[in-house]
């Protein structure tokens, strides 16, 4: 289980302040939902719980380890965000094993299979269409294997077709790895489909819906 309790945070800014206090749940094989309003900090939310953040009290806990203070690449957890930053004149393998140690081709051929990219190692990524390119960049988190995903507005401008399937991949992927996967969206029919809870950001506080 992931649990993110009373993590705070404050932004000073010349105008005003943002003070944020979070506190979550989210079990291995589930899917939690973020919600909210532009600006509210979902965002905020998920570099805290990435690392890429430090709060300013607060704890992070997985598997009742800590990890509040953990750098984030030492953290079990891999981010997929919606600008998916590709190498465009790379092929898809490459892409994949970029940052990763060096596997056996054989798990790159699966894990190809696995998000529905059978036989498409040596294409380059240049010519693939925005939901292939999504799905390379879900085979990269893939390969990490980490137990913790992180989704930043990934599926944002895919068409409804391919966001339908991506949606249900992150969700079969999720049980099938048993890993917790946090998804913040401003689409709550995303959450309605996949997540098994959902947790709305206001006024710097999370509230389960």
């Amino acid at each position: 289980m992931l649990r993110v309790e009373n993590l705070l945070y404050m932004y000073n800014k010349a105008e005003q302040n943002e003070n944020y206090n979070f506190t979550l749940e989210a079990n291995r094989g589930e899917i939690v939902g973020i919600v909210g309003a532009s600006g509210n900090g979902k965002s905020t939310l998920l570099d805290l719980i990435s690392g890429f953040l430090e709060p300013m009290g607060g704890n992070i806990t997985f598997d009742n380890k800590e990890i509040t203070n953990l750098a984030p690449e030492k953290r079990p957890i891999t981010i997929l965000f919606q600008n998916h930053n590709l190498f465009e004149h790379l092929s898809v393998e490459k892409n994949i094993m970029l940052g990763v140690k060096k596997r056996d081709i054989k798990d790159i051929k699966k894990i190809l299979q696995n998000v529905g990219l059978k036989n498409q190692e040596n294409k380059r990524a240049s010519t693939l269409s925005g939901g292939q390119q999504q799905r390379v960049a879900l085979a990269r988190v893939l390969l990490r294997d980490k137990p913790i995903l992180l989704l930043d507005e990934p599926f944002t401008g895919l068409d409804y077709k391919t966001k339908e399937s991506m949606l249900e991949l992150v969700k079969n992927i999720t049980k099938s790895k048993d890993i917790c996967t946090i998804m913040v969206t401003h689409d709550m029919s995303d959450c309605e489909k996949i997540a098994n809870k959902v947790y709305e950001v206001k006024n710097g506080k999370l509230t389960l819906l």
